[in-house]
């Protein structure tokens, strides 16, 4: 506070409303192989339709994958989904040889410049879905947008724009039309995927609404298409004179080259490190989908050292269906080969599910299931909660399962962390169980603990940060526990503990860790156990005896 030299009001504002804040419980993360989209970029998919919209449908091969994203969403609407290909793949071109472009980093980071030498376009991402798109663009040099085919879909010639000082008024507008050739994007060849009306030659060129308008800065936000480089003997892109197109005032071109290739182990653990930082990308519910063993042990590690996610693993098809031994001893084989961990979680098997896109039935990993029970139950209770049973535990989207496990199973595969999903008639698919893949017996064993502790710490070290660089005094401790024991009694009271206890004070902030520039907080917690197994004692008596003899009173 200023020292006053002379006679005065000073007013002082100091904020003591500060609160443990809510986090995030619900965020899916998922790598998987799909037709389209950006490769190695996190995006965040709401519902099906965009999942769709962004990765494109589901055929032979991506099926799995996409149907593992598509089960999570019907659970929850809040996916960040990270595409992965092989390393031949390729994006579709004008001519050349096709190149490889992930995403927009490595666009901007090796072709904004045009020097790719592939013609005036490549596909927006790799993969042959490329090899289904057409563009077709005209000015009316000499008179030629009146014979262009798609001349039928713009309102008015191109001509002059508006807003032009690079051309110094001359004919700058042209129309450019993105097309679906063979019908691999929206099923009917011929579509006109994207349309763009009056787009300048001009670069510094404006809309009447202020925004840019140069062709090349208005196709970066194409959904199918990047801008490449300039053919020999074209003024493509002159600020001066114009596009020639070939000299025909209309310019077509269909691209090629486009090469889909399915990722390697190595592909999908790269595209798991995407959400390794926690301090960049929030994340809580890491699926495996299809990936097996060596993928799900180093997703494992990333929520090991992260410390506020779950992974969630499904054996391989091979241990659950059709299988000529036995089910239960080939899934806990598979698990033997895991990471023991509290912050993983493993099902039983995979379902049989309807695909509409192609009319057919196709197996798929339930482990995406799980993490959506997980998401749902934050939604219908707290995280804290048990996703098992049969008031949380409804899968969805079940013809069939693959492996419904009896009791005699169950045990086996219970006893070796492994949570069994069984059809019961008349009651629905179910997940039956909530235990991690911790192997030391204690209460982080238990899917809805560990969840518990991911919750607590999470909020109450975002809490702790605007501790820093104050001083370690009673005032600062005592500050510390106003803060951290209302939200604590905020859980206990919505069934999350059973009690609690927070020590912070000069027992544990001795002279040494105050001299340390330390803060040390003891924050005891009784977490709230689930009920696994149930007893039902029923006892007969004699018509004569009185109840009282036999339990008191």
């Amino acid at each position: 506070m200023a020292f006053q030299l002379s006679p005065g009001v000073l007013v002082v504002e100091k904020d003591l409303t500060n609160v443990v804040p809510a986090v995030a419980t619900s965020i899916g993360g998922f790598v998987g192989e799909f037709q389209w989209g950006p490769v190695l970029e996190p995006v965040t998919i709401s519902s099906e339709i965009e999942l769709v919209k962004t990765f494109g449908k589901p055929n032979d091969t991506t099926a799995t994958s996409f149907f593992s994203a598509a089960n999570f969403l019907s659970y929850s609407n809040n996916l960040k989904v990270v595409r992965v290909v092989g390393t031949a793949a390729r994006n579709a071109v004008s001519s050349g040889t096709a190149v490889a472009i992930n995403n927009e980093e490595a666009w901007e980071a090796s072709y904004s410049a045009g020097e790719a030498n592939v013609g005036y376009f490549a596909a927006k991402y790799p993969g042959a879905l490329g090899n289904s798109l057409k563009v077709s663009m005209a000015d009316n040099s000499a008179g030629a947008f009146a014979g262009w085919a798609y001349a039928s879909q713009f309102d008015y010639t191109p001509g002059t724009s508006d807003y032009v000082s690079a051309l110094n008024g001359s004919n700058d507008e042209l129309h450019l039309v993105v097309v679906d050739e063979d019908g691999l994007i929206s099923g009917t060849p011929g579509t006109i995927l994207e349309k763009y009306t009056g787009i300048s030659k001009a670069s510094d060129a404006k809309t009447p609404q202020g925004a840019a308008n140069y062709w090349k800065t208005v196709l970066e936000g194409s959904q199918y298409i990047w801008w490449m480089d300039n053919p020999a003997g074209t003024n493509w892109g002159s600020t001066s004179a114009g596009i020639t197109f070939d000299g025909l005032g209309t310019h077509t071109v269909s691209l090629t080259g486009g090469v889909s290739a399915s990722p390697s182990t190595g592909n999908v653990q790269t595209g798991y490190d995407e959400f390794a930082n926690a301090e960049l990308i929030d994340v809580n519910l890491l699926v495996m989908g299809p990936h097996g063993a060596t993928v799900a042990n180093s997703a494992i590690a990333i929520a090991e050292d992260r410390k506020d996610c779950m992974v969630f693993v499904s054996p391989e098809l091979a241990d659950v269906y059709n299988n000529a031994g036995d089910e239960a001893t080939d899934v806990v084989a598979f698990r033997n080969t895991l990471t023991s961990s509290s912050y993983a979680v493993l099902d039983s098997g995979w379902k049989y599910q309807y695909d509409k896109y192609a009319d057919k039935y196709r197996w798929i990993p339930l482990n995406a299931d799980i993490a959506g029970l997980c998401a749902r139950t934050d939604t219908i209770a707290d995280p804290w909660f048990s996703p098992g049973g049969l008031n949380r535990g409804q899968i969805r989207n079940v013809v069939k399962l693959a492996y419904s496990p009896d009791k005699t199973d169950r045990d086996t595969l219970y006893k070796s962390g492994v949570n069994p999903v069984v059809s019961f008639p008349g009651e629905g698919t179910v997940l039956y169980g909530d235990k991690t893949l911790q192997s030391k017996p204690s209460a982080f064993d238990r899917i809805n603990v560990r969840r518990l502790f991911i919750v607590l710490e999470k909020a109450i070290a975002t809490a702790a940060k605007y501790q820093l660089f104050e001083f370690n005094d009673a005032f600062t401790r005592a500050q510390f526990r106003n803060l951290v024991e209302p939200f604590l009694r905020d859980i206990k009271g919505r069934r999350g503990v059973y009690d609690f206890r927070v020590i912070c004070d000069e027992t544990n902030n001795t002279g040494e860790v105050i001299d340390q520039n330390q803060f040390v907080a003891d924050i005891y917690i009784k977490p709230a156990r689930s009920i696994n197994f149930i007893t039902l004692n029923f006892i007969a008596t004699r018509t004569g005896v009185a109840f009282e003899e036999i339990v008191g009173a």
